[in-house]
């Protein structure tokens, strides 16, 4: 498989989507911290910060009331947003915007603060760049396969809301439900840039795989085919992937009460912190107990079936489970270290990557069933 001949077309647009998906990786490390320095406003408006593309380096630079110019303008921008999602039904989310009193905290220039938030920015518009080439790569499978030409477009399309939702992270001042919805969308790109990316390599294998018929008996050609993944396993992934999608909006309503402890503390007595979160976070401990048990269940099935790319997928699953839970414990046990807060959101959003490359691996081989040679076939009648 790996010696198929890959034409300029695939190339390219396989490299610009699997660098857009690295791109979002990296984005969502930056956002975690930014998160964890409590950087999150250190741009106060959107898209410019402190009202130039340039951030400045020192309060200065900046009019003597600054602090009430952006923080009527960002309350005024809220209150428009929640009066159009009252009009369109959602009233409880528009409730969430009038009553959430953070956007009303008047916010002190930081230049650290405000070049980090500003490199998070850059980091932004970079991704839609690489988005849209995406795109661009993907126009020659407009005859060939449209569906990765729509995934793509669609990647871009959603790339442009993530944008505005970032402005509204702004705005409310970090409120949760923004917070979840802007962390949900990026998972949600993620998955439809690595399923375009997947199936233009599908359609390559197809048109040019051959299968070679078993020559060694009936009884082994069943055996060839009797341990394929099964409609029940591919069940079981849709579980986990589901799990995990719950465990990282889990994660970020912790993350939340930590911000709400610690601002109250006055960001000292960090021992204290974990008492103080509330149930939200035992239910988070617990959910990451079931993440590992079904996880490991499934790789055990998948293990079973000898498929060499699924194996890498199902080490690489365990392995990032393994660096996931080391570093929740870290978080739980050190009050909950800044430098390790980013490291743990990256590393669940990147065990969403591989389990969804995991489904769609699953998935694919179930519909082009791959057939074993002789010697792994008589070694499965064996066992």
């Amino acid at each position: 498989m790996d010696n198929l001949i890959i034409s300029p077309v695939e190339r390219r647009f396989r490299f610009v989507g699997l660098l857009t998906v690295v791109a979002v990786y990296l984005l969502i490390l930056v956002g975690g911290i930014v998160r964890s320095t409590g950087s999150g406003m250190g741009c106060p408006d959107w898209p410019k910060c402190f009202g130039s593309w340039v951030p400045p380096t020192k309060a200065s630079e900046l009019p003597t009331n600054y602090k009430e110019i952006y923080t009527a303008q960002r309350v005024a921008k809220n209150q428009k947003l929640a009066r159009t999602l009252q009009r369109l039904g959602f009233a409880q989310v528009a409730g969430s915007i009038f009553a959430h009193p953070t956007q009303y905290i008047e916010t002190d220039f930081n230049p650290v603060k405000t070049w980090i938030e500003y490199v998070n920015r850059l980091l932004g518009a970079l991704i839609g760049i690489f988005v849209f080439l995406t795109v661009v790569f993907a126009w020659p499978y407009w005859q060939r396969d449209r569906t990765v030409f729509w995934l793509a477009f669609a990647s871009f399309l959603l790339t442009g809301v993530q944008g505005y939702l970032g402005s509204l992270v702004v705005s409310t001042n970090l409120l949760p439900v923004m917070v979840t919805v802007h962390m949900a969308l990026a998972l949600l790109i993620v998955a439809l840039l690595l399923y375009a990316v997947g199936r233009a390599r599908w359609g390559r294998e197809g048109a040019t795989k051959t299968v070679a018929p078993i020559q060694t008996g009936t009884h082994l050609a069943a055996a060839s085919t009797a341990t394929m993944p099964n409609l029940s396993i591919q069940l079981w992934l849709w579980a986990a992937l589901l799990l995990t999608f719950w465990q990282i909006v889990l994660g970020t309503q912790v993350r939340e009460q930590i911000d709400i402890v610690s601002a109250a503390a006055g960001y000292a007595a960090r021992e204290t912190w974990v008492s103080k979160v509330g149930s939200v976070f035992s239910i988070h401990r617990t959910v990451s107990a079931a993440v590992l048990l079904l996880n490991v269940y499934v790789s055990y099935e998948l293990w079973r079936w000898g498929n060499v790319r699924l194996r890498r997928l199902v080490t690489a699953t365990l392995a990032v489970i393994g660096l996931e839970i080391l570093a929740g414990i870290i978080l739980a046990s050190f009050s909950f270290p800044a430098a390790v807060q980013p490291v743990h959101l990256t590393l669940a959003t990147v065990l969403f990557g591989i389990q969804f490359l995991l489904l769609l691996a699953v998935g694919r081989a179930r519909k082009v069933p791959e057939t074993l040679a002789p010697s792994d076939a008589a070694r499965r009648v064996v066992a």
